[in-house]
């Protein structure tokens, strides 16, 4: 599993940073978000470092599957199954941590955009 010191995600991961554990499996590690924008606001992220979702579309996409898979089930544990799920891909489209992640927002109705 690639890994990189200087990155939040990797130290969460690895369990040097304190998170809030919401779903684990051998290859994703999902965590509630800091700053939640709906009642149920987990960040899904694969524990091997790709900095984006295309890099990790290219490299591995059968690990963004389970990572849907984990939103999945994440939402029917909270919810009715039913989730909204983002990816920033880029500075300018908000991404600030450059380690790929999935916000997945569920737990209740969500307004549209």
């Amino acid at each position: 599993m690639t890994q990189t010191d200087d990155c939040i995600f990797c130290k969460i991961i690895n369990h040097e940073i304190p998170s809030t554990k919401m779903y684990e499996t051998e290859n994703v590690y999902a965590f509630a978000d800091l700053n939640p924008q709906a009642k149920v606001h987990a960040l899904v992220v694969p524990k091997t470092h790709v900095k984006d979702v295309t890099e990790l579309a290219d490299k591995d996409p059968q690990l963004l599957a389970e990572m849907i898979r984990v939103a999945h089930t994440i939402a029917q544990e909270t919810y009715n199954g039913q989730f909204r799920a983002v990816f920033n891909t880029g500075e300018d489209a908000g991404q600030t941590v450059f380690h790929c992640h999935m916000h997945v927002m569920t737990g209740e109705k969500l307004e549209g955009e």
